[in-house]
């Protein structure tokens, strides 16, 4: 496994659609996973500090999860299977754990809420190399490595 960071939240200017940008600290291999607007809303409002004014669905999660003594070890990017990134989250209570299924989305939002690691199987990075971005991967690898540092940062609708 390999330990990543989120590096931004953006909006892809082809698609339209928001991105999360994982970055290996140790290497700078960038992992980008298209996300929908509602869960990227939920990373946004976490990565800038935003709090509201009832729990969200993954400030609840976390509620919950805190009431039960229970915590998130960390989430695991575990798995691409035809363009569908897979993850796991990993919970423990005592000396009891638990492995549950979750969309990559949702993984790294309540991630960020529990102040988890995320890490992305060597194997998902390796499958991520051959995504196809509108037929054209090595224009969304261009666009990674052109785009403005401050953009990633930053999430805007």
């Amino acid at each position: 496994m390999v330990k990543m960071e989120i590096k931004g939240l953006l909006m892809d200017p082809v698609s339209n659609m928001p991105v999360v940008i994982l970055r290996d600290a140790s290497d700078g291999v960038f992992l980008p996973i298209w996300v929908g607007i509602f869960e990227a809303n939920a990373i946004a409002l976490e990565m800038e500090k935003i709090a509201t004014p009832r729990p969200m669905t993954h400030d609840l999660l976390r509620n919950l999860l805190q009431e039960l003594e229970a915590r998130v070890e960390r989430i695991v990017i575990n798995e691409l299977k035809d363009n569908t990134f897979f993850a796991r989250i990993f919970l423990t209570r005592g000396e009891r754990t638990w492995s549950v299924d979750s969309r990559p989305s949702d993984a790294i939002a309540l991630a960020l809420r529990a102040r988890a690691e995320i890490f992305v199987e060597e194997e998902v990075l390796e499958k991520s190399k051959s995504l196809r971005v509108d037929g054209d991967p090595e224009r969304l690898k261009k666009w990674l490595e052109e785009v403005n540092p401050e953009d990633l940062g930053k999430y805007r609708m």
